[in-house]
């Protein structure tokens, strides 16, 4: 981290953080005025229960969504989180049920074989230099086809004894997977703005051929980066998991697209080399208070995927104006 190129991405890393608040206030008065349009509109919207209801059902797209932050900052993609997240829950299923591991070993084991095929996208990726569009959309049929055999496309059934990760503790209405997925955005804030790890990422981003030309090698950070997101998709699949006590091979579908959303909307651009931890948590919440504001206003499921989709793009319109300001 001695080169030149690397020190000024740094401080321009340094100057972003403290530029930050900013962009927390812009993200948090944009949610306070979708919740106001939400509760005029519906008078049941502006409620413990609604609340309640986004808070615990947002804690695996939000541990996602931060690895996706952190791909995105390096100047990658995965379509392949949903697949993975089936495979991991497939597995731990299975082994759970079927081979009756202990919770705790099943959990490493799921965890571990999604970290794997963040490693295999970030290996084939970085070292044969091909785009990480075409080697996630390959692991994205290799995870799903995976899920498919280890749990005979059937959907197992797990029962009670995870519940508890998903269910609000008495007295504060959110779940422990919520309090959880917090500490996550939280860690992974501190990491891209106080760690090598993260400078390294955003100097990636910005320019990888300039920061190879200094030197450094730049394949130890994307195999961390893709790892990092591969092993995040196998703890949401825990909680996945948990919440819905089953495991289907079909889970996951789309979820590439929420994570994105999530992040795009949260301001981390698609060119890679800027991004926010918290911002992205900011644009899960966006996206979740969006889908249950449209569904208690009563509108269909097509209505709801254009309005969202609609959203994402001026999202991109805005991150392109933003760059060219740059």
């Amino acid at each position: 981290m001695s080169s030149k190129t690397v020190r000024e991405t740094s401080a321009n890393n340094s100057r972003a953080w403290q530029q930050l608040p900013l962009q927390y206030a812009g993200m948090a008065i944009a949610l306070i005025v979708l919740v106001t349009v939400f509760s005029l509109r519906s008078k049941t919207f502006f409620s413990a229960a609604t609340f309640t209801t986004i808070a615990n059902s947002i804690p695996d797209l939000t541990i996602v969504a931060v690895g996706m932050t952190f791909v995105l900052i390096v100047g990658g993609i995965d379509l392949s989180v949903g697949s993975v997240l089936a495979l991991a829950s497939s597995i731990f299923a299975i082994l759970l049920t079927d081979r009756h591991w202990p919770i705790w070993g099943a959990g490493i084991t799921a965890v571990l074989c999604a970290g794997v095929c963040g490693w295999i996208n970030g290996f084939v990726s970085a070292q044969y230099r091909i785009p990480a569009f075409i080697v996630t959309l390959g692991m994205l049929e290799i995870a799903r086809g995976g899920a498919y055999l280890v749990t005979n496309s059937e959907t197992k059934y797990i029962g009670s004894s995870i519940e508890w990760a998903t269910e609000p503790i008495a007295n504060l209405a959110v779940s422990p997977a919520f309090l959880f997925a917090v500490l996550v955005v939280l860690a992974g804030q501190w990491m891209l703005h106080r760690t090598v790890l993260g400078r390294m990422a955003v100097a990636i981003g910005t320019n990888a051929e300039t920061v190879r030309m200094s030197g450094i090698r730049t394949l130890p950070t994307l195999l961390s980066i893709y790892t990092l997101c591969g092993a995040l998709c196998g703890i949401a699949a825990l909680i996945q998991t948990s919440r819905l006590s089953t495991a289907d091979p079909n889970s996951g579908a789309g979820l590439e697209l929420a994570a994105i959303a999530a992040c795009v909307i949260g301001g981390t651009s698609l060119r890679g080399g800027s991004g926010s931890v918290i911002n992205t948590f900011f644009g899960v919440l966006i996206v979740s208070v969006l889908q249950s504001g449209l569904a208690q206003m009563g509108a269909s499921d097509p209505m709801k995927r254009i309005v969202t989709g609609l959203v994402i793009i001026f999202a991109v319109l805005v991150d392109s104006l933003r760059s060219k300001q740059r």
